[in-house]
Formats: structure tokens, sequence, C-alpha cells
């Protein structure tokens, strides 16, 4: 085997499964690897040391006799307001809403993933009856997928650090399967990666609130709004918390501006489409109060099977208790009151991410109290 027939049926079936985009990369030591170990060395990783795993930057780590990287793409776009757009009338609402980044509006992608990327595991093992090896990740290992992704022709990394691809921009999961099958690569060996082509636009750049993308193609998690929100467990830093606006979950901004993303196809599955629409739980601006009274219990019966869960329970609550105090000045003064009483019980929790949090939103929506 090594021939393109067989990558083009590999890529054929994915689709079929019903992944918009696949291809094929050799496992080799891309140049990204290096610019990665410099990220590492200038702390920009933050907490999240899970990302020193020497296996990220040596795919030979990760599987042995590695021969093939099969990248899929599968398109999460729902017809919805982008955060920029909501926010502006965000604050005309009857009480304060928040963001949660529309990846996790629906069910968790590392679970609609790794379906299809099994199945299309055991569509290999039935094409190929020789033995081989095969290991599927959906962002649940310790895996390169965006540059894997570049290296077999899904398209380039933007200067907002994410996989950009024209037809379907950034709003897309990847997934990818390591193999020792022997496919050939989708891009010859005179072939280079897509063309980056984000020219001299900046709009990523300019509108991240906290400015965590500090130079093209260069983020420092520590200071990203997704970082802080999901990844990091305690209190978040107060100079970001103003920046942080009404995000509770992630952040949606750097893509949102992206002009790639303006006219992206709608995805087709119902399992992206925000939990509870058209409802007082609908995760598409989710009321403050509401994540913000909710107990453990409920919390994890709220989010089974969703990706909001990695944020645990007093994350969530951390980051409301962050966007109240942000939605100070558009509170009604029959509410205030309200509000001022459910900070004031959180700012007696035991956890001391909320109750930090709790402290300074007080501050903001009722300045005299102590």
């Amino acid at each position: 085997m090594n021939n393109a027939a067989d990558r083009a049926w590999v890529v054929e079936r994915a689709k079929a499964l019903g992944f918009e985009l696949c291809g094929v990369a050799r496992p080799e030591n891309f140049p990204e690897f290096g610019k990665f170990r410099e990220w590492l060395a200038l702390g920009y990783h933050g907490e999240m040391k899970y990302l020193k795993d020497p296996r990220r930057i040596d795919p030979s780590l990760v599987l042995e006799d590695l021969r093939s990287v099969i990248v899929c793409a599968l398109n999460y776009h729902t017809d919805h307001p982008y955060s920029t757009a909501a926010a502006v009338t965000a604050g005309g609402q009857a009480e304060p809403r928040g963001w949660i980044s529309r990846y996790a509006w629906g069910d968790d992608y590392h679970t609609v993933m790794w379906g299809k990327l099994n199945a299309l595991v055991e569509a290999l093992e039935e094409r190929f009856p020789q033995p081989f090896s095969a290991r599927a990740y959906a962002d649940t290992g310790p895996v390169a997928e965006r540059v894997f992704a570049k290296y077999a022709g899904l398209g380039w990394l933007a200067k907002n650090t994410l996989l950009l691809n024209k037809t379907y921009g950034s709003w897309l999961f990847l997934g990818v399967i390591f193999s020792s099958l022997d496919l050939p690569p989708s891009l010859g060996p005179a072939e280079g990666p897509p063309p980056d082509l984000c020219g001299s636009c900046r709009r990523c750049l300019d509108a991240c609130p906290t400015e965590a993308l500090v130079a093209p193609y260069m983020l420092d998690a520590r200071r990203c709004i997704s970082y802080l929100t999901i990844e990091l467990r305690g209190p978040i830093p107060e100079e970001f918390r103003e920046s942080m606006g009404w995000q509770v979950y992630g952040c949606d901004i750097c893509q949102d501006v992206c002009p790639y993303n303006r006219k992206v196809p709608e995805s087709p599955r119902i399992a992206f489409e925000p939990r509870g629409q058209g409802t007082q739980k609908s995760l598409m601006g989710p009321r403050v109060e509401y994540l913000a009274t909710m107990d453990e219990k409920e919390f994890r019966e709220r989010f089974r099977n969703s990706a909001v869960k990695r944020t645990k329970w007093a994350g969530l609550v951390r980051n409301a208790s962050i966007a109240l105090g942000n939605a100070a000045a558009g509170i009604r003064p029959s509410d205030r009151s309200r509000f001022v009483g459910l900070l004031r019980t959180l700012a007696r929790s035991e956890v001391g991410s909320i109750r930090d949090s709790a402290e300074w939103a007080l501050r903001r929506i009722q300045p005299t109290s102590t």
C-alpha cells in the first residue's frame, strides 16, 4: 500500500461519515514544533502544564511505527448571531446575559468527533485487512492537530493561531487518527501547504479585549479569555476582569471579527445547536443570574455531555460573578438589591475564587459596599 487511490478512499469515507474536510500528513518534524518550544519557554502556556508533554513535538512517541496522520475537520458553525453583534443588544435586555463560546452550545464535541473518528477506524480495518495500529484523538491527547491539519492541506495557521480554511473559516473541530498505515500525504513532494491569506489584516489582534495576541501568530494564553474562564482554576487576575465583559465560558471574538468567518456554511448538525434554545435556560446568551445561583448538582446535570463541564462548577460561578459585575451599569434599579444579595451570599463562599470574584462584582454594583 502507498497509493493515491487508498488515500482518496479514506477522504471519501471520512466525508461520508459527515466530516467536511479530510487529508493525510506525514508525521514529520515540522517547523511549528520548534516554534512551540519557544512558546513554552516564554511561559505563554500559563498553568497548562500538560502542554509540556514531549509527545506534542515528537509524534513518534504517540504511536509505535507511526507512518501517517489522517486529519478530519467538522464544521460547527450555526446560524446565530456572533458575540460581537449580540453584545450590542445585550445591554438592553431585561437582565444581564453571559456569552458561552458557540462551540460549547450543544453536545460535547469530543463525543461527537470520537464517534465519527472511531467509525472511520472501523472502516479502515475493513478496507485494509493487514494488521495495523490506529489511535484517534479529538482534542483529547498530546497532539498538535492544527499543525497536522496545515500539512494535510486543510488550511493555514492564522494570525489568531487557529486553523483557517477559505470555505469554512475557523469554525472547525479537528480530529486526527495516528496510524501505522503507509498512506501517501495529501500534499505532494513539491507542493507546500495552503498559502497564508491573512495578508495585512489584523482585526483579530486589534479586537482582543485582553491583548492576548501579543503579535501575529503569537498568543499569550495567560491573557486569553478562553484560558482565564476555562483553564485557570484560581482567581482571575483583576487586570483582566473588566475586559472580560460578558464572557462566562470561552471567547469567540477573534473568530467573530475574522473576514473568512463571514459567510461560512451552516452546519447541518442539530447536536451543535444551543441547548435549551428559546427557553430561559438556553446556552446562547444565558442569564448570568441563573449561572451564578447554580449549585454543583444542577451544574453536573445541566452540563452532562457538554464541553462546559471542563470549567467545573466553581469556575462557572466565578465567571458569572465577574460578568455580573461588568453588567453593573445596565442593571435595573428594581433588580439591583436582588443581585447585591446574591453576590453577598457568594462572597461568603468557601471557594476562594468565587468569594474573590463576588467581592469584586459587589464593588462594581454597589461601590460603597464593604
